[in-house]
């Protein structure tokens, strides 16, 4: 990371820079003769008595005394990614939010609180986008006792590391006492390709609901309510594969999800049983589903994985999938 002018380190942020996105160098521990540096990069989302709040594309909030500083300055708002289409934040954030929906929805100004008894937490959190038209003590008050009032923990879902993201919300839901639980990539690529890897695909069946069969690999749940089932079979137009296998119960051996919307193709809930990973299943079923896309229309793909999903990651890294943005659950503490 180069701050140097004229072989200086230089501070060249102030107060009036909040809101942007900023690189910083902090003393980290006694200054001195070898004292280590630590570099930060995110958006400078508060400088108040002497101290910065910056917050990174993970959405974790990081603290700096103003006394620390030997570096700093403004940078672009995001790095510019090297492959995949182009979206908007607020274009991926709505194109998500209808391939999964809650099974009760309710407006609070632009937010919209969700619900799905408790079946996953992109389903059972807010989605801020926007201004709640309360002061944000106040609308986060609202969001507890909605939630409270049916059982659940309140959760708001915000994002991060693109042009137009939440880092101010970020920050703003820590100085309240939310805390961050998950971190996920939401991902993006193009369809054709995916569509046209060279796997066979004769083994892979579709079908627009998700049956027993189909239900009995999924892990996400315990029980097959009419909420879980609501929740899956949501979206513009929906898709389920599955692989057979040779369980006698009829389990299958893989399974996935895609809900094709306009240009989109969302793949999800894509699983392979243990005793049949590495036999290139969550490929095939992927790219069926790309095909079954690409005859709807849909030329892009998107998909979320969390960060902590490392043979998740490597797969979709080989399918061209670059990361768009991240996304947190933040919960009331």
């Amino acid at each position: 990371m180069e701050f140097t002018m004229g072989g200086r380190l230089e501070v060249r942020i102030t107060p009036a820079d909040v809101g942007k996105r900023v690189s910083v160098r902090r003393v980290a521990g006694p200054a001195g003769e070898g004292s280590k540096f630590t570099d930060t990069v995110g958006v400078l989302t508060s400088w108040d008595d002497g101290v910065l709040s910056v917050t990174t594309k993970s959405g974790e909030g990081v603290r700096i005394p103003e006394s620390s500083l030997v570096a700093g300055k403004v940078v672009p708002p995001a790095p510019a990614r090297r492959r995949g289409p182009a979206a908007s934040f607020g274009e991926l954030a709505l194109t998500t939010a209808r391939a999964w929906q809650p099974v009760e929805s309710e407006p609070l100004g632009d937010w919209r609180l969700r619900a799905a008894g408790g079946f996953t937490r992109r389903a059972n959190s807010v989605l801020p986008l926007g201004d709640p038209g309360l002061p944000l003590g106040e609308a986060l008050d609202t969001v507890r006792r909605w939630y409270g009032e049916r059982g659940l923990p309140a959760y708001v879902q915000t994002a991060t590391g693109a042009e137009g993201t939440q880092e101010r919300l970020c920050a703003d839901l820590e100085e309240h006492g939310w805390r961050r639980e998950v971190t996920a990539d939401v991902r993006v690529a193009s369809l054709a390709p995916i569509g046209d890897l060279d796997r066979d695909v004769s083994a892979v069946r579709t079908s627009r609901e998700a049956d027993a069969t189909w239900l009995s690999r999924y892990q996400r749940f315990d029980t097959p309510g009419p909420h879980v089932l609501k929740v899956l079979g949501s979206g513009p137009s929906v898709w389920f594969a599955s692989v057979p296998g040779d369980d006698p119960a009829g389990v299958p051996a893989a399974i996935g999800r895609c809900v094709v919307d306009g240009r989109w193709a969302g793949f999800m809930a894509v699983e392979v049983g243990p005793e049949h990973r590495r036999r290139g299943l969550a490929t095939a079923v992927m790219t069926a589903l790309a095909r079954t896309a690409l005859d709807e229309g849909a030329s892009a793909a998107w998909l979320q994985v969390e960060a902590d999903n490392e043979g998740a990651r490597a797969l979709y890294d080989g399918m061209g999938f670059a990361t768009h943005h991240s996304y947190h659950h933040f919960r009331c503490a």
